[in-house]
Order: structure tokens, then C-alpha cells, then sequence
């Protein structure tokens, strides 16, 4: 299997992601976005992994290659790729689907937990997860309206839309479960100016001091993954 990511800073890597692949003995290949690399032929690629950042879907004048990625995305839906997007990568899904991507009411920064729904717990990606998992959060933005068509997965008091899928095959996360510690101390190192503490922003010792939640994160994308993978391969998605 062929997977291609988009990055949009160098210390966003998709992290335990790009370790389940090689384990798995698939292809992968990337396109920095921050660099202007080219971006590949949809004939090129089976899965598409859109990965975070800390820059917002509308700042095309700041990012001009934004515009160019939205166009990317929508083309990977249109040719039925599978699609997954991490926190900006989401938001950057829900946005060419039609949904909107606006301020949430809290920004979230550290390890808290979400809420799975009905429509999750039923599904045979994720019923192995808990009811409500801690898992690790970065945004100020959120997709507030999700695209028509797209269900709900899992929500919390601090953002309601924290994942949802379209067409059963097309993946949004506002929360991270592909972090490794070196993402996150990247992250601290490139974006401590946004850990101001409040109710829902945790300190850098906060989040850095939970190894377990990263090792059961990461254990649980690799689950999700491998489960992925599986309905892919029998052409089920």
C-alpha cells in the first residue's frame, strides 16, 4: 500500500503513523508543504494523511500554498482515497467538504478527554477504545460545523466536534494520537508563546510528564490502522 502525507512544519512529523507503515512493509512518501515541494498524481497513492500545524486554513495570504493543498484534498476525496487529518489536517478536510472552521471556545493544549459516540462505539474502528480516552490536544480552531453527510465520533465539554468521519472513509481528528515525545517537544520548543495557563491549557511538565498516555495513544492508532487496513483490503471502505 502506498501512503503519501502533507506536512506543514518540520516538528509535525505523522509520527507512530509513519512507524505502523514501515512495520507493515508500506510505501511512503511526503510533500512538505513549507518547502513548495510538488504535489503527486492522485494515480500515485492509496491513503492521504494530512497532518497538523500551527497555522489556520484561512491564512492563504500568509501560506499561500494552502490554496493548493485545499484543491489537493478535495481531488483525494473525489478519487475515493482513504483520508486521515490531524488536528489542522482535519479542519482542513471539514473545510473543502462544505463544513466551516472557526475559533473554539477554548483553546486546548495538553492531555484530556474525549467522548465517543454511538456511532464510534459501533464501529470496529474504534470499539477498542475506552469510553472516553485521554488523548492529546493543540488547537485554537475547530471544525464548529461539520460537513453534510459527515457523522460525529466522538465530542467533549471543551469541543464538541472532536472527530468525524465522511463516507467511511474519509477521517477528521481534532486530537492527536500519532504523537511521539520529540513531536511534543518540538511543539513546546516552536509554540510555547500559546501555553498560557487556563482551564483547558496545561503546563510544559504537563505535557511532557505522561509517557503512558503517549505509549497507549500510539497503541491505539496502530489498532485503528491495522483495523483500517483490514476493511480496506477486503473492500469494505
Amino acid at each position: 500500500m502506498r501512503i503519501h502525507y502533507l506536512q506543514h512544519v518540520p516538528f509535525e512529523n505523522p509520527g507512530s503513523i509513519l512507524e505502523w507503515a514501515i512495520k507493515n512493509g508500506h510505501t511512503l512518501t511526503s510533500t512538505q508543504m513549507y518547502k513548495d515541494e510538488p504535489l503527486p498524481q492522485q494515480k500515485d497513492f492509496d491513503w492521504l494523511i494530512v497532518m497538523g500545524g500551527p497555522m489556520n486554513i484561512y491564512e492563504e495570504d500568509i501560506y499561500p500554498w494552502l490554496a493548493a493543498e485545499k484543491i489537493f484534498i478535495k481531488e483525494s476525496i473525489t478519487h475515493k482515497k482513504i483520508l486521515m487529518g490531524l488536528c489542522l489536517g482535519g479542519q482542513l478536510i471539514a473545510d473543502v467538504l462544505g463544513g466551516k472552521v472557526t475559533k473554539n471556545p477554548h483553546k486546548e493544549i495538553g492531555w484530556f478527554g474525549v467522548r465517543l459516540t454511538e456511532i464510534a462505539k459501533s464501529s470496529p474502528l474504534f470499539s477498542f477504545f475506552p469510553l472516553e480516552p485521554t488523548v492529546f490536544q493543540w488547537h485554537g480552531d475547530t471544525f464548529s460545523i461539520l460537513p453534510e453527510g459527515a457523522e460525529l465520533l466522538a465530542s467533549s465539554d471543551a469541543c464538541e466536534h472532536q472527530a468525524f468521519v465522511y463516507d467511511k472513509r474519509v477521517f477528521g481528528f481534532q486530537y492527536h494520537l500519532e504523537n511521539t515525545r520529540e513531536i511534543i517537544e518540538g511543539l513546546v520548543e516552536n509554540c510555547s508563546d500559546e501555553i498560557v495557563l487556563d482551564r483547558y491549557v496545561q503546563s510544559t511538565e504537563d505535557l511532557l510528564g505522561h509517557p503512558e498516555y503517549i505509549k497507549q495513544d500510539n497503541e491505539w492508532m496502530e489498532m485503528f490502522l491495522t483495523r483500517l487496513e483490514q476493511l480496506y483490503n477486503e473492500g469494505k471502505i
